[in-house]
């Protein structure tokens, strides 16, 4: 047994009961091990909840820098950090809940050791905004603002994206890239929009 099997168990049964509805019995059931085996790898239900949020947010930092590190225009990199993002939470769902919807769960010693990696996840959002406000490209009188609308809208999509629906999380990033890339665009006729 690994401790990435245990992680994966338990986000799958956070995801389905939330957090404070699952017992370190659940986790132990669902890995097959005896509860005392368990703490042999964890030391508590906190501490697996923070290195689920940990996990996630260390994929989604990776692909954000990947996106960042590309030779492309703030539109593209844009699009493609919308893609990647919906990809990473759509097709790792588990993850995804536990990230979005459990991190409150958290006690404060714990919240403590979580938000630097979460507020450097939203910085990479704004970095990547403020390039394009930069370029004159987009038009943003706020980038904290900007960041948290367009994580805001992406995050909200795990409470109603279902797999079986017509489109698929490439396509729905593509749908989402283009409003927010077509509503921070600054207009060819110099437009500047009133702030």
């Amino acid at each position: 047994m690994t401790r990435d099997e245990i992680l994966d168990a338990a986000a799958q049964i956070f995801r389905q009961k939330g957090y404070h509805a699952t017992s370190m019995q659940d986790i132990a059931n669902a890995v097959k091990l005896q509860k005392a085996s368990l703490y042999y790898h964890v030391n508590s239900k906190q501490e697996i909840l923070l290195m689920i949020l940990d996990r996630a947010l260390d994929i989604l930092i990776a692909r954000m820098q990947e996106v960042m590190a590309m030779p492309l225009s703030p539109e593209e990199k844009l699009r493609r950090a919308m893609i990647a993002y919906f990809q990473i939470m759509l097709e790792q769902r588990d993850l995804a809940s536990v990230l979005l919807l459990e991190y409150r769960s958290l006690e404060p010693e714990f919240r403590q050791r979580h938000i630097p990696r979460r507020d450097h996840y939203e910085h990479l959002w704004r970095e990547l905004l403020n390039e394009g406000k930069n370029q004159r490209i987009f038009h943003v009188s706020d980038i904290a603002l900007a960041a948290r609308f367009l994580l805001g809208v992406m995050n909200w999509t795990i409470t109603w994206y279902r797999e079986d629906g017509r489109l698929s999380p490439e396509e729905l990033a593509k749908e989402c890239a283009n409003l927010f890339v077509l509503g921070l665009k600054v207009r060819e006729n110099g437009d500047q929009r009133k702030n």
